[in-house]
């Protein structure tokens, strides 16, 4: 049966795997996952995955998001990744139960609209320990954290940090270290247990996977290395995780042979750019149904080792299909790999069809050899 193009095939069994892995690791810790969904848009298919694969939570930076994992059903705890908008307040003390925060002021609108809710709203105040992104000045905590004791509608269940998003600052032992001097601070000024300690994301995961990581954090956001089984370090991939959990099909809807180089004078393309182009001579090149409005073109590897990407437009995706290895037809399906920025933008598209494909997982697979490329080319049918 015909399923059109493109579409994101999105393999759940396999981020499943993923999930248990991670889990895994982390509990034998003693800490706690919450599962990061936001990179494919909360899709029903990548929760229950999760949720399959034993996280302890569930969290993502938007609202409509968790809207969506609310209406799923699954039993678990969410947890809102982005700053409250003070604006939204009702919509978060509705939709999550603990946001992260780092402003006092915020608090004050949490408090007061989880008290005309009618409900008690859990807390992780952010502090920075370096990345430059959000959090409290460490020197400032204690004093944030004591105004914050006294809010009536509010549970100060720990505190967090968060690194490698913005400064690439990544987890280490000082920082974690620093984050655990910070919470005991707020316990002797405060008396609350504070016992949650959110270490990161998913670049906290090497520190873990050491033995490194202070017994004491005890809480972390994973998800790239979740739902794509890298290393966000380095991108490698995680050691017994799935890469190929994603891919993205495209249609080939024109195929000629032309010059390498375009002719006549030549001034900005439609996004303001001057591209160079290297001339190769006349070169087989294909057109497929997928651009910038859809994805981040920098962020596609086509699973056709023959094939590489020379540019595109907002609609379409220019292809050199001279050495490709499989068939090159009109109407042919070309397949690829995305990065975590390019699943972000194919999966937030409304013109991207998200499909999920069933597989058969055999857990005694040497997933270390289990790169995408022995993956079989996808079918349009």
């Amino acid at each position: 049966m015909y399923r059109r193009t493109p579409r994101l095939e999105i393999h759940p069994d396999r981020i499943t795997h993923n999930a248990r892995t991670v889990v895994r690791a982390a509990h034998a810790h003693g800490g706690q996952v919450a599962g990061v969904g936001k990179v494919c848009c909360a899709h029903p298919s990548v929760i229950a995955a999760m949720v399959a694969g034993g996280v302890d939570a569930l969290a993502d930076s938007r609202i409509i998001n968790l809207m969506s994992i609310s209406e799923q059903g699954t039993g678990l705890p969410t947890m809102l990744l982005r700053i409250p908008a003070p604006s939204a307040a009702a919509d978060v003390v509705r939709c999550a139960d603990v946001t992260l925060n780092s402003g006092l002021p915020t608090l004050r609108i949490l408090s007061d609209a989880a008290g005309q809710a009618g409900v008690r709203h859990g807390v992780i105040v952010m502090v920075d320990v370096g990345d430059l992104r959000e959090g409290v000045w460490p020197d400032q905590a204690v004093d944030l954290v004591t105004q914050a004791a006294s809010l009536p509608h509010l549970d100060l269940l720990g505190l967090g940090a968060n690194l490698a998003c913005y400064g690439g600052v990544i987890p280490t032992v000082d920082n974690m270290r620093a984050l655990i001097a910070v919470r005991d601070a707020c316990r002797e000024a405060t008396g609350l247990e504070l016992a949650t300690l959110s270490g990161g994301n998913s670049s906290s995961l090497p520190l873990l996977a050491s033995g490194s990581m202070p017994p004491e954090i005890n809480h972390f956001r994973i998800g790239e290395t979740i739902v794509l089984g890298r290393n966000v370090l380095d991108r490698t991939p995680w050691p017994g995780t799935y890469q190929n959990t994603f891919h993205l099909i495209t249609e080939i809807v024109e195929l000629e042979r032309k010059p390498s180089v375009p002719i006549g004078d030549r001034g900005q393309n439609a996004f303001g750019e001057q591209p160079e182009f290297l001339d190769r001579g006349t070169r087989l090149r294909a057109i497929v149904n997928i651009g910038r409005q859809d994805v981040a073109i920098d962020g596609l590897t086509p699973i056709d080792p023959g094939i590489s990407i020379i540019g595109a437009s907002s609609d379409h995706l220019i292809l050199d299909v001279q050495d490709a290895v499989g068939e090159v037809r009109l109407g042919a399906p070309v397949g690829f790999w995305p990065s975590y920025g390019a699943l972000l933008a194919l999966s937030t598209s409304p013109y991207v069809q998200k499909v999920a494909v069933r597989d058969r997982i055999d857990n005694s697979t040497e997933l270390g050899q289990m790169m995408s490329l022995q993956m079989e080319a996808p079918s349009l049918s």
